[in-house]
């Protein structure tokens, strides 16, 4: 509906900071998150006049102006530093063709200081590995060109391990229950790191995930049947959040068997991108677009 996305459009430019940046809402401040959630909406919506209305200039100052010399990133100034502050960065100046060598300098020493000993990453040094940092942490070194950094034996050991055996679901963390929401940001490392397995390996390896077993749970455990919708997981209320995330983390399943598609081909999805969380056709269009921009 070209009436509703060019309504989105100009609601999410009035929540463009003058000085770089989205905030949650109209004149609120600008954070990390909200930012990556506006231009990767605006990608999503995928028409000119949706990309046109980043300001890529005032984007790139935002970004300065909450980048610490170690490489890390606070998530608005003068707020926390962590791990998402690093993907959530550099994923919206990768795809607007922003990201220079101000922006990477040292984020690839900070993100992989964060990869604990149990072999997933935390939001900071010395913290515990968690399924949505652990998601920052790889985004983030596969975007930097730097994957092989990672100690991939353990981060596909730590990953296996949350994937429960009889949900089918994934954890966040160790002993926790599984949720929905994990369904993409356990589930997408899988595809990144195929990508380093194949670099490493000529042969025909395939990281350790079952599929199958998850699109199951996130179909028959997390889908609310009567309402629509999709939740954390039963007794929970239904929400956007876990709708976004339990529907890609389906589309990375499903690309990842293929052949196995459960419900059969009236289920498939399109393809989503397991670094931005966006179809695949969009983020092309978007690279297309911003690679003809001048340098900010």
């Amino acid at each position: 509906d070209e009436s509703l996305t060019s309504s989105i459009i100009r609601f999410l430019k009035t929540c463009e900071w003058p000085t770089g940046g989205y905030g949650g809402g109209p004149g609120q401040y600008p954070h990390l998150a909200t930012t990556y959630g506006a231009v990767m909406a605006l990608v999503s919506i995928g028409t000119d006049e949706a990309l046109a209305s980043i300001n890529r200039k005032t984007l790139h100052d935002f970004i300065m102006s909450v980048k610490e010399p170690d490489g890390s990133f606070h998530v608005h100034v003068g707020g926390e530093v962590d791990i998402r502050g690093s993907y959530c960065a550099l994923a919206v100046a990768s795809i607007t063709s922003i990201l220079d060598e101000q922006i990477a300098a040292n984020t690839d020493s900070f993100v992989i200081s964060c990869q604990t000993y149990e072999g997933g990453f935390g939001g900071l040094r010395s913290c515990e590995a968690h399924g949505g940092y652990t998601f920052c942490g790889v985004a983030s070194l596969m975007i930097l060109g730097k994957s092989a950094l990672m100690h991939t034996p353990s981060l596909f050991r730590w990953l296996a391990q949350k994937q429960m055996k009889f949900e089918g679901g994934f954890q966040g963390r160790t002993n926790k229950l599984v949720d929905g929401c994990y369904s993409f940001w356990q589930a997408a490392v899988f595809p990144m790191m195929q990508v380093e397995l194949d670099k490493r390996s000529p042969t025909e390896l395939r990281a350790p995930f079952d599929a199958k077993a998850l699109q199951e749970f996130i179909l028959v455990i997390c889908q609310d049947r009567e309402k629509g919708g999709f939740r954390d997981k039963p007794e929970k209320a239904r929400d956007m959040y876990h709708t976004c995330y339990t529907l890609s983390g389906l589309s990375i399943a499903q690309s990842y068997t293929p052949d196995n598609v459960v419900g059969g081909s009236n289920n498939r999805l399109a393809h989503i991108s397991p670094v931005y969380n966006v179809c695949r056709s969009y983020e092309q269009k978007a690279r297309e677009y911003f690679s003809k921009l001048d340098k900010v």
